[in-house]
This record gives structure tokens, sequence and C-alpha cells, in this order.
């Protein structure tokens, strides 16, 4: 402000076209505060945009990851990826929590090495909310239950927050697709 005052303070110098020197000056200021302006915005959403794509390959791997876990049964790399206060609804409508699906995949003989229990993504979509992620798609299962061999479709819902510079898994739901 003070460099504004003194600037209107001082006496006005004509140039050649008969402007004032003061007035160019004050133009070449406002003009450059807003290109200032404009590129910080434009930097802000360049950057913003950079971190969700990242975010978003981030939660894509993260997937990868955990269907690869629990197709061999690894309750170690699931248990690191699934926070400890997950709700995972299954695709019959019960509940378990953490604790209660690795144990059904550790007491699960048939998970670790069977070539009938698969989970293959069909197409997945992520959107990023700051520290939450939502991970949508579709699913195809196969796998014997019961003696009997099944294979369905299913739509899931993976929520992911980012906790203590960690991505966890904090609700799946996971719906058949009848049609």
């Amino acid at each position: 402000m003070l460099g504004f005052r003194r600037l209107r303070e001082a006496p006005a110098v004509n140039d050649e076209t008969g402007g004032t020197l003061r007035s160019e000056v004050h133009t070449m200021k406002v003009a450059g505060v807003l290109m200032a302006v404009m590129w910080a915005a434009g930097m802000l959403v360049w950057a913003q945009q950079e971190s969700k794509s990242d975010t978003k390959s981030k939660i894509v791997a993260l997937e990868q990851a955990c269907n690869q876990a629990y197709k061999s049964a690894d309750t170690k790399a699931l248990g690191s990826l699934l926070d400890n206060g997950i709700v995972l609804v299954n695709d019959d409508g019960s509940v378990q929590t953490k604790a209660e699906f690795l144990a059904s995949i550790k007491s699960s003989p048939s998970q670790a090495g069977s070539q009938e229990q698969q989970v293959v993504p069909e197409s997945m979509s992520v959107h990023v909310f700051g520290n939450t992620a939502i991970a949508t798609g579709v699913f195809r299962a196969k796998g014997v239950e019961g003696g009997k061999a099944y294979s369905r479709r299913e739509r899931f819902i993976d929520t992911w927050v980012l906790k203590d510079g960690q991505w966890r898994c904090v609700g799946t739901d996971a719906t058949p697709i009848l049609h």
C-alpha cells in the first residue's frame, strides 16, 4: 500500500504519447499481480489433478494386491491392506469384521492354490475425495461352494482412507448381478 501511495503522490511525468508514467506503472503492477495469481491457480489445479491421478493408480494397484492376496489366501498381505475397523458386507448380506474375514480365509482349505477359486475384475473406476477413495466395478467369481461349482458376476464398492500415510480399505460391499 505504501508503494501505491508514494506513486500517487509523485508528480505526473508525461511520456511522448501524452499519458502519464504513473498510470502505466500502476497498470503494469496490476497486470503482474493478476498474472502471478493466475499462474498460482493454474499450478494448484494441475497439482490436484496430478495428485488425483496418482491416487487413482495407487488404489487400482491396491485393489489388484487385495485380489492376489485373496486368491493365494495370504492373510498377512490382506491384513496389512485392511483397516482394523473395516466392515465387509458379503454378497449374501452377511457382515464380517476383519478378524472374521481373515479367519474364514485361513479355514478354507480349497482357497489356497485352487484353480477353481478365482476373483477376476472385469471393470473398475476410482473416485477420489481428498483422503478418501471409492473403487467401484464388476468382478467375476468362480469357485466351489458346498461341493457345487459356481460362477457369478458381482458389483463391488470398496472405500479406502488415507491413514497415517497409508491407504487402508475401511469398507467393502459385493452385490450379485442377477440380470
